[in-house]
């Protein structure tokens, strides 16, 4: 029997230096020590002038679809780390690329936000002066946060404001002003905020901080119909699977009035407010108060028994009648049963449910 052969390695002499070859593997380069490095070549970016790139960074940071977008931009190099944070360019971040997670939130991220509210962005001050007010309880900072946008005309701003003066929120039920939650939903309406024209026509047909105009109310919740459908068709949906009528009577292409469409798709903010009271749960709003039902809105009570509930089956509450209106038609409209009412609930209000619409009839 013949031994077993041993396997040979081979030294081969280049002159600059050795490189071991073994049968059956892969031959290593040899790489010479003595070897030039190449001059670096010059840097393009650096000849790029500094106003034409802060103009790509600003249409940059309004496009940006997520915050990654932007984050990657300054990742890098320096000089583009510099130039994107500049105040040019935050004030014109989209609300995507501040979609700050509730799971994420730092400090680092609060002074991100602020630094971008510094730079004049209404988004920025939208976004921090929600998760102010109502996450991190500083009530008076968070509504000044977003009085400085509603000041420059931002809808979202504005609405969130007329909420709070219809509720009260921050203060006691004393506190509440429907004639300045109308004027402020009014002008939010103005500017084509959907939740804003519905929530400004069930108070017009309600006769709600405002004299009742049942036909003015209908008018505007037609005009919020108009733009959701609107909406929903400029967003590039081909098939039309979502084009399903639930009444034989009514409005074939309006929501409220028979026609399914999709859910209006949650502003950052309000995605905040969900994830953040849903990973803490009830324990830091205090005992007996409540998140809105509505799954898009997020916004806590900030005191007892300060949103309204269903009459009908006393489960559900809503922070206003855009959000039950959303609601019902999406969710509660299959889950609403009638219970046995307490005599004794202290709610501040109740909804009625006439056909597809959800009113709100505020208590005597």
């Amino acid at each position: 029997m013949l031994p077993a052969g041993k396997t040979k390695r081979a030294v081969y002499s280049t002159g600059a230096g050795d490189c071991v070859f073994t049968p059956g593997s892969k031959r290593r380069r040899c790489v010479s020590s003595s070897s030039p490095i190449p001059p670096a070549g010059p840097d393009l970016l650096d000849s790029i002038p500094e106003d034409l790139v802060v103009s790509i960074l600003r249409r940059l940071a309004s496009t940006s679809r997520c915050p990654s977008d932007f984050v990657n931009v300054l990742m890098t190099c320096k000089r583009l780390n510099s130039l994107a944070t500049s105040p040019l360019v935050l004030s014109r971040l989209s609300r995507k690329a501040l979609a700050v997670k509730a799971l994420n939130w730092s400090e680092a991220a609060h002074r991100f936000l602020k630094r971008c509210v510094d730079a004049g962005n209404l988004e920025a001050c939208y976004t921090l002066g929600m998760i102010r007010f109502y996450c991190l309880q500083n009530r008076g900072n968070g509504a000044s946060l977003m009085a400085k946008a509603a000041i420059r005309s931002h809808a979202p701003s504005l609405y969130s404001l007329s909420v709070i003066q219809f509720n009260g929120s921050g203060g006691s039920k004393n506190d509440k002003d429907l004639r300045a939650g109308v004027a402020l939903c009014a002008r939010a309406a103005f500017f084509g905020h959907v939740d804003a024209l519905r929530e400004l026509g069930h108070c017009l047909q309600d006769g709600y901080g405002v004299p009742q105009n049942v036909s003015e109310g209908r008018r505007f919740l037609v005009q919020a119909n108009a733009r959701e459908l609107a909406a929903v068709l400029s967003s590039g949906i081909k098939s039309p699977s979502w084009l399903t009528f639930s009444q034989p009577h009514g409005c074939p292409l309006l929501s409220d009035f028979g026609c399914h469409v999709p859910a209006p798709e949650t502003h950052p903010a309000n995605r905040f407010l969900v994830d953040w009271f849903a990973a803490r749960g009830g324990d830091c709003l205090g005992d007996g108060m409540r998140v809105c039902s509505h799954g898009g809105c997020g916004r806590p009570e900030t005191r007892k028994h300060e949103f309204r509930r269903c009459s009908v089956c006393g489960v559900v509450n809503y922070c206003s009648r855009a959000c039950q209106a959303l609601d019902w038609k999406l969710r509660h409209k299959m889950d609403c049963a009638p219970v046995e009412q307490d005599g004794g609930d202290d709610g501040e209000g109740n909804v009625q449910v006439d056909g597809d619409n959800v009113l709100v009839v505020p208590m005597s």
